[in-house]
């Protein structure tokens, strides 16, 4: 494979596979993990994709550049939905990981926790508790 990066198949997948924080790789490069795709018949690149907590890494970044400054700058009500979408992509699935977002959220565990509770209260129907 000759210059992946010019084929317009690669072109088109590359902002998903910066997304997700994964690598593109040349498909002879492949190993045991890595996803190699296809075009016509013929590899054109493997994406070699991130362990879960450089995952979560890559997605506290990129909420941060998508708000523009540091989450813990954030007011408390962008930072609740801040949570949603974290709980949504399965950060609190990794271990450390409500450690993680409450460091990079500036509160403690415990915040994070009633963020959690808030919004399943409220999402079940439930109106959530004064506070």
């Amino acid at each position: 494979m000759t210059e992946p990066a010019d084929h317009p198949f690669v072109r088109a997948v590359k902002p998903l596979v910066d997304a997700m924080g994964a690598r593109m790789v040349p498909p002879g490069d492949a190993e045991g993990d890595d996803v190699v795709l296809s075009w016509d018949g013929e590899d054109r690149v493997a994406v070699r994709l991130p362990h879960l907590s450089e995952s979560l890494d890559h997605i506290l970044a990129e909420l941060e550049r998508r708000h523009g400054k540091p989450l813990a700058q954030l007011d408390r009500k962008t930072k609740q939905s801040v949570v949603r979408i974290l709980e949504t992509r399965g950060a609190f699935s990794v271990r450390h990981g409500v450690e993680t977002v409450a460091g990079a959220l500036g509160v403690s565990r415990f915040t994070v926790y009633n963020y959690l509770n808030r919004d399943n209260a409220t999402g079940a129907g439930g109106a959530p508790d004064a506070g």
